[in-house]
């Protein structure tokens, strides 16, 4: 089991991605600011919002070095895979996973690259994320979860102890994603929340609660991304294990008001 006490609640990118810090519990803490996505900081926020997990996207840069960002390119534009780690400013997956609290759980969102291709296999993403990963396993619960299942194969093979889940991209048919995620032999699937037939009514696609029943018979784990406060009660109530969200103190809100009394 990954979630112990679903639905859980993950901090996407920390807090959010866009998101500021919450005011006080008493509305007199400091005025709310923007907090910078895939940081140390966020990922504390989010903690202290009531997440009980957080998700980071992690990428590798010229030198093989591990960072947190979401995209390939810095925000100047350079790609991170032409660019040393100290020119990058971004946090070192290493020295966050140092200063995260032991036993924090994490959901690393691995970013593949072009690159990854056609580089040595010493120098490709996975090779450079395993034994980093190995070590932290030591720590702190981890799930891993990406859009490449060569790399979730990979980290199979490489680390048949850590839990690994496919990530499905925006309306991705759901009668594909799990069959996907079971034939790969992973313990979880994310799907988007554009693939769950709210945003995006689609005749062809079973109500939500059968996919995710269907998802639970397979033996997968379903997180839900990025659901809002609004609708977080609706996978709630769906069965799935775990929302990973930008709105964590509005969805752990949602959700604790939902909660049968």
């Amino acid at each position: 089991m990954i979630f112990e006490n679903p639905p859980t609640v993950i901090g996407h990118r920390g807090l959010g991605s866009g998101h500021v810090t919450p005011p006080g519990a008493d509305g007199a803490g400091p005025a709310p600011r923007a907090l910078a996505e895939n940081t140390l900081e966020s990922l504390l926020a989010a903690l202290d919002a009531g997440a009980s997990w957080v998700e980071i996207d992690v990428t590798r840069t010229a030198d093989d070095e591990l960072v947190l960002r979401h995209d390939p390119t810095t925000a100047d534009g350079a790609f991170l895979v032409d660019t040393a780690a100290a020119e990058c400013g971004l946090p070192l997956l290493a020295e966050v996973f140092d200063a995260l609290p032991p036993g924090v759980p994490v959901d690393v969102d691995v970013k593949t690259i072009l690159e990854d291709a056609v580089d040595p296999p010493s120098r490709r993403t996975g090779a450079l994320l395993v034994p980093v990963l190995r070590r932290e396993a030591r720590r702190r619960p981890l799930l891993v979860t990406s859009f490449d299942p060569s790399l979730l194969l990979y980290l199979r093979e490489n680390l048949p102890e850590l839990a690994v889940g496919l990530l499905t991209w925006l309306r991705f048919p759901l009668w594909h994603a799990i069959p996907a995620a079971s034939g790969l032999g992973v313990q979880a699937v994310g799907l988007h929340t554009g693939s769950c037939g709210f945003e995006h009514p689609d005749s062809r696609l079973r109500p939500l609660e059968h996919c995710v029943d269907v998802a639970h018979k397979a033996g997968l784990e379903v997180l839900a991304w990025c659901p809002t406060a609004g609708t977080a009660p609706v996978y709630a109530e769906a069965g799935v294990d775990a929302v990973v969200v930008n709105d964590v103190p509005g969805v752990v809100a949602a959700l604790d008001g939902a909660a049968p009394a």
